[in-house]
């Protein structure tokens, strides 16, 4: 499959489930399990994100480095209810020290 073939395979899908969106009677995205599923979904795609971005190295293989210890310590902020802006200079700041210490 060349890239083109590609790019427009996923186009034509992303089109489809926005026009399925506007298809779907309402009366199922009104159903609370609809509604606490889509609340989550935002929140479950970022940490997928972060998890993905933290520990993964150079081709794919799981690394523990000064990023893993960033993101230990902003969960340790955050659940401190450290303000959102707190937590990312902690963060930051750890894995530069980590980094600069070797």
């Amino acid at each position: 499959m060349t890239l083109w073939t590609t790019v427009l395979l996923a186009s034509g899908l992303a089109f489809a489930l926005k026009l399925l969106g506007y298809v779907v009677p309402h009366h199922v995205l009104d159903r609370p399990v609809v509604s606490r599923v889509t609340a989550m979904l935002p929140v479950a795609l970022l940490s997928a994100l972060v998890a993905v971005q933290t520990f993964t190295g150079q081709g794919g293989v799981f690394t523990l480095d000064a990023r893993a210890a960033g993101v230990g310590v902003a969960v340790v902020a955050l659940r401190f209810r450290a303000p959102f802006l707190l937590v990312v200079v902690l963060a930051a700041a750890t894995a530069g020290i980590l980094r600069a210490l070797g």
